[in-house]
């Protein structure tokens, strides 16, 4: 394993146990922008994982999380996991909400991107050191089936 990815387990376990604990009072905002707790089920193991992660954009209709992994060629676990299930749970400013992610893609994520990046500047770093598409996520409420009629 990687010194990068051990550094990088320890400090998001440490961060993860102190932030769920203080339901996002503690740890609740880095580099300006809101933190979220994000829970996923494992593509693998099919266990709840956690971790947080800084959300560049979050209203009451979504929250937006930018896959960067600080610009590594590889996609963040949390990532290949919300792939396999969509359906996470998110704390945000106390409040755990289950919601559906999708990836954004054509205008709608270069748009997102636009925002993103004047947020924070450091998602910009990340993309030219890598050479994949950094995925833009949107955590949004799952859309309503229509009632089965009789």
């Amino acid at each position: 394993m990687r010194t990068k990815d051990l550094l990088y387990k320890f400090s998001t376990k440490l961060h993860v146990v102190v932030f769920f604990r203080s339901k996002g009072r503690v740890f609740g905002r880095a580099m300006g922008m809101p933190v979220v707790g994000l829970v996923t089920v494992g593509r693998k193991s099919g266990q709840r994982r956690t971790t947080t992660l800084a959300a560049p954009i979050a209203d009451d209709e979504r929250v937006v999380l930018v896959a960067s992994f600080g610009g590594d060629d590889r996609h963040p676990a949390w990532y290949r996991n919300l792939r396999s299930n969509p359906d996470v749970q998110v704390l945000l400013r106390g409040r755990t909400r289950s919601l559906r992610a999708r990836t954004a893609t054509g205008p709608e994520r270069e748009a997102l991107w636009s925002s993103i990046v004047k947020i924070y500047e450091g998602y910009e770093r990340y993309q030219r050191r890598t050479e994949r598409q950094i995925p833009v996520v949107i955590l949004e409420a799952a859309p309503q089936r229509a009632a089965s009629q009789p």
